[in-house]
């Protein structure tokens, strides 16, 4: 019985310390909106330096003070001092619940960004935003305003590592190329000698082959020689010689001049006779 008593009162107690938890954190939350509210109505007055003192009020009243985050980055953006207000910015974007608060709290990130022309930053603030707002026009026209100004102002620091980095992978191809054409250099030489000692015997072989073909080409060559001189002899010989029924040129020749001769004989005798019959007269006979 005593035990069970004992447990009601740790459990009422316990109640009671939340109750009491409770009541004043709604009492903090409640100061910081007051505080919140007075820095909104400082803002208005241009009075930036009770703002920011409200607004740094509100948030220690309350750390989830989203609008008290946000306010007090807008203080510090409008006087440019940009870090200040990417930090509360930040802290917005970490406590916001809804996609509204998260939207504004990654727009004005990306503005930061741009003014301090970190534009690849400014790019990637300005698409968390669209992805908690993506019929915002004044985002839209951010985004693409920065992904332009990327475009012409690459940053300087990824530019020399992607060069480092393509001229490494370039001279660990060129090492690679390299070593394979050893490898195939050692390969060849390997292969070469082998074939060399291989080719050796071969050699042998093919010499003395190689011998007894050209003694028979020589053999060959020679008895075709022999045959063609004596088909060349023959040939002469035929010529030479005078075909049946047919008289050789010489026998023409003799038998010529002898027709000749007794031609002209015969000629001789003719004109002896016309000479002695004929009688000469020494006019003309009318």
């Amino acid at each position: 019985m005593k035990y069970v008593k004992h447990i009601l009162l740790l459990l009422l107690s316990v109640t009671v310390a939340n109750a009491q938890d409770k009541k004043e954190e709604e009492a903090f939350k409640k100061d910081s909106k007051n505080y919140t509210y007075a820095a909104n109505n400082a803002v208005k007055d241009s009075s930036y330096a009770d703002a920011e003192a409200e607004y740094r009020k509100a948030i220690s009243k309350d750390g989830e003070n989203v609008a008290a985050k946000y306010n007090l980055g807008n203080v510090y953006y409008n006087h440019e001092n940009y870090e200040e207000a990417f930090n509360r910015y930040k802290q917005a974007s970490e406590v916001a619940t809804t996609k509204a608060e998260k939207h504004k709290a990654y727009h004005n990130m990306g503005n930061v960004f741009m003014n301090n022309k970190e534009y690849e930053k400014a790019v990637a603030a300005y698409k968390k935003a669209l992805r908690n707002n993506p019929s915002d026009d004044e985002t839209r026209y951010n985004y693409a305003l920065a992904k332009e100004m990327l475009d012409k102002n690459p940053p300087q620091g990824d530019d020399k590592n992607k060069q480092d980095k393509d001229k490494k992978e370039q001279q660990e191809e060129q090492d690679k190329k390299d070593q394979d054409k050893k490898d195939q250099k050692d390969k060849n030489e390997d292969k070469g000698d082998k074939d060399k000692d291989e080719g050796g015997k071969d050699d042998k072989n093919k010499d003395g082959q190689g011998d007894k073909e050209k003694e028979k080409q020589k053999k060959d060559n020679n008895d075709g020689q022999g045959k063609a001189d004596q088909k060349d002899d023959k040939n002469k010989q035929q010529q030479r010689q005078p075909k049946p029924n047919q008289l050789s040129p010489q026998q023409v020749k003799s038998l010529l001049k002898a027709m000749n001769n007794a031609e002209k004989k015969t000629q001789d005798k003719l004109n002896e006779k016309k000479v002695k019959g004929v009688k000469v007269k020494a006019e003309k006979d009318w």
